[in-house]
């Protein structure tokens, strides 16, 4: 559908697998949260290393039970509709990293929505 065509923003939500809100994993109230405030849609993937402002490598180590890993949310939308959502979301997130880039969406397929 070309409506989803075009130039757009790329967010991205650094965060730990084990960070939370409100008792939930912080990964799956966000996304809930873009769900409910009309977001088109959002991936979450899961590192298998990364180190950030504490400059504390987190790897995966099959040995340890409870693993501190890397998540990354990521968001194409409207800048129209990420700005007020991000200042929405400003309190969920107690430590992590978020950047807004452009980026041109240059195909979309949906069997929904025709090629």
């Amino acid at each position: 559908m070309k409506r989803f065509l075009g130039k757009r923003k790329l967010l991205r939500i650094y965060i730990a697998n084990d960070d939370t809100y409100e008792g939930k994993p912080l990964w799956e109230a966000l996304m809930k949260n873009a769900q409910e405030a009309g977001i088109g849609g959002a991936t979450v993937f899961k590192g298998a290393a990364g180190y950030g402002a504490h400059s504390e490598i987190h790897t995966f180590n099959v040995w340890i039970l409870k693993q501190k890993l890397p998540v990354v949310i990521e968001i194409v939308e409207t800048e129209e509709k990420l700005r007020p959502w991000l200042e929405s979301i400003n309190g969920m997130i107690e430590e992590g990293f978020v950047t807004l880039g452009d980026v041109e969406v240059i195909a979309y397929k949906h069997p929904k929505h025709g090629a």
